[in-house]
């Protein structure tokens, strides 16, 4: 199964990127699927995930209310469309998928199956 992140890029504050994470191999809509990012400096951290037939979904603090995560099962592909990005929103973003129940979905350490990640830059 690989997982290929695209979407990153330099935006600035208060802009929009969409990322999205194209999924081959597996059967993608057993999987349940999130969003986790490392900033400079720090230890990668939950994002957001997706249920896998889409009907829940989970999100940080943060980024509840600018945030969007969202899944097309017939693409085998997850996405998250970022709004009103700050600053702080600059990370690596990576997407991952995990077959184990829906109440791990912000642990990281459930989730077997990782992107290579894309940079997100926040900036003026």
């Amino acid at each position: 199964v690989q997982l290929q992140a695209s979407g990153g890029g330099l935006v600035q504050p208060g802009g929009s990127l969409r990322l999205s994470c194209a999924v081959s191999g597996g059967t993608f809509s057993s999987y349940n699927m999130a969003w986790f990012r490392r900033a400079p400096g720090k230890e990668r951290e939950f994002v957001a995930a997706i249920k896998r037939n889409g009907g829940y979904t989970a999100y940080m603090d943060s980024v509840k209310g600018r945030f969007t995560i969202s899944r097309d099962n017939a693409k085998t592909s997850v996405f998250l469309q970022m709004n009103s990005l700050k600053p702080e929103d600059t990370a690596v973003y990576y997407c991952a998928a995990t077959s184990t129940i829906w109440m791990y979905a912000r642990n990281q350490e459930h989730y077997a199956l990782w992107g290579h990640g894309t940079l997100v830059t926040v900036s003026s």
